[in-house]
């Protein structure tokens, strides 16, 4: 009896979010929770074929949801938490939205995303039959902490989730050595090859996790993410299980793997692990990729991943960037765009941001003085330290104004062709919003 309360109070308490205009949906998983401590565990022992939990630092939206339209696209019910509210009770949510009124669950899989700090409070409740994870990067200092301690609460969550197996981005040293020292089966993919796309940036874990010693590198992709090896002790990048080869970035990302040729229109050379990651998964599960290429060209992008708009004329690209790493691949691919354009940054210290935005600092800024734009506006409510990182970087034809739809709507009269908004965490729905705005009031 709790169960079915628990699920209809969930459902009702959805209905009303969407109504409401709430993106997210963690609320009602709180509430299901108190409702009935163990609907999690229920639920998820109802699902069929296996669940996929998938977490990393950058990465993990796409990859799961890449992921979930795989499998969907195939024909198979599937329950996700599609919108990224990763906690517990985000999880809980999709679960409880994919159940019947009586609280029976008709899924062959599960796709969910999970918080790297999370997954102990997740694991307790369902058990994973794989993992993926994406990369490993300094995020939220205030909440995160260093990488180390990011790792302890997944190393604990991996000796709770029994015989998981592990999809690893082996390109990484932190996310490889995490996998070895598990002891679980590993399952690694990669890029092999060098695109020459790399950057003079820092790197979080160019130590040898083994021994301490600075790893050497063939070559690298960004951030710590190449092909490495410690003279020491031995310790190197593990030979790729599914691996992209051939690859071409020219209007678009274009590669070789498991078998096929991968083509699509996506913005961004990390695209291709987000890509890869989910058909590694896909061959572990032993099915069919007959319809990979019309998955890839329709699948919608979650907000804010290079998501574009079309406002007064001028294309208007939009891009969650919430950490160092994440913020040097957006400049990537601006840099990748020869048009004339604006820049505009908004950056807040809200509580889901972290109040730390020393983070700021580690972000290659200078590179942008090689972009061609017209000019770079700092905004949110920490556009005053974004000026002073701007002045640092060197850019000229900067201003700020906290205030994001001003920000914007200035930048959109000039005559410039696009225009890239770069946001973090909490400023990323209102910031769509106003764009939705402008771009229906266009």
């Amino acid at each position: 009896m709790r169960k079915i309360i628990a699920v209809w109070i969930t459902k009702i308490l959805i209905v009303l979010g969407k109504l409401g205009g709430k993106k997210g949906s963690s609320t009602p998983g709180v509430f299901a929770l108190k409702i009935c401590p163990q609907i999690l565990e229920i639920l998820s022992k109802q699902v069929r074929s296996g669940i996929i939990v998938v977490c990393g630092t950058n990465g993990k939206t796409t990859t799961n949801n890449l992921l979930f339209s795989m499998l969907r696209d195939q024909g198979k019910r599937v329950v996700c938490n599609n919108v990224g509210s990763n906690m517990l009770e985000g999880v809980v949510t999709a679960f409880v939205s994919a159940a019947g009124i009586f609280g029976r669950l008709d899924a062959d899989y599960a796709c969910i995303e999970v918080d790297e700090i999370s997954t102990v409070k997740v694991f307790a409740h369902l058990v994973p039959d794989y993992m993926v994870i994406t990369n490993l990067f300094r995020d939220q200092l205030d909440r995160y902490g260093e990488i180390d301690i990011t790792i302890d609460y997944l190393s604990r969550a991996v000796t709770m989730a029994g015989d998981v197996t592990l999809v690893l981005n082996g390109d990484d040293p932190l996310v490889a050595a995490f996998g070895i020292k598990s002891g679980k089966k590993c399952v690694f993919y990669g890029v092999g090859e060098d695109v020459g796309i790399a950057l003079h940036e820092t790197k979080e874990g160019r130590f040898c996790s083994f021994c301490g010693s600075e790893l050497t590198y063939q070559f690298y992709h960004y951030s710590q993410l190449g092909d490495y090896d410690c003279a020491k002790c031995g310790f190197a990048r593990p030979p790729a299980d599914f691996e992209a080869k051939n690859i071409d970035l020219t209007g678009g990302i274009a590669f070789d793997a498991a078998g096929r040729r991968i083509s699509v229109n996506y913005r961004g050379f990390y695209n291709i692990y987000n890509i890869l990651a989910p058909i590694s998964v896909l061959s572990l599960l032993g099915l069919p990729f007959d319809n990979i290429d019309k998955t890839l060209a329709e699948y919608k992008p979650q907000i804010g991943r290079m998501e574009p708009f079309r406002i007064a004329g001028k294309s208007v690209i939009f891009n969650l960037s919430k950490n160092p790493a994440g913020f040097n691949q957006a400049i990537s691919t601006i840099a990748g765009d020869t048009a004339e354009k604006d820049i505009i940054v908004v950056i807040n210290d809200n509580a889901q941001d972290g109040r730390d935005i020393s983070w700021i600092w580690d972000v290659d800024f200078e590179r942008l003085s090689d972009v061609k734009a017209h000019s770079f506006t700092a905004s949110g409510i920490r556009h005053n330290d974004v000026m002073v990182r701007f002045k640092y970087a060197g850019l000229e034809n900067t201003s700020d104004n906290g205030n994001v739809k001003e920000a914007i709507e200035h930048a959109l009269k000039t005559g410039n062709k696009v225009l890239y908004v770069l946001v973090n965490y909490t400023a990323l729905f209102s910031t769509q919003d106003i764009l939705k705005h402008l771009e229906g009031k266009g």
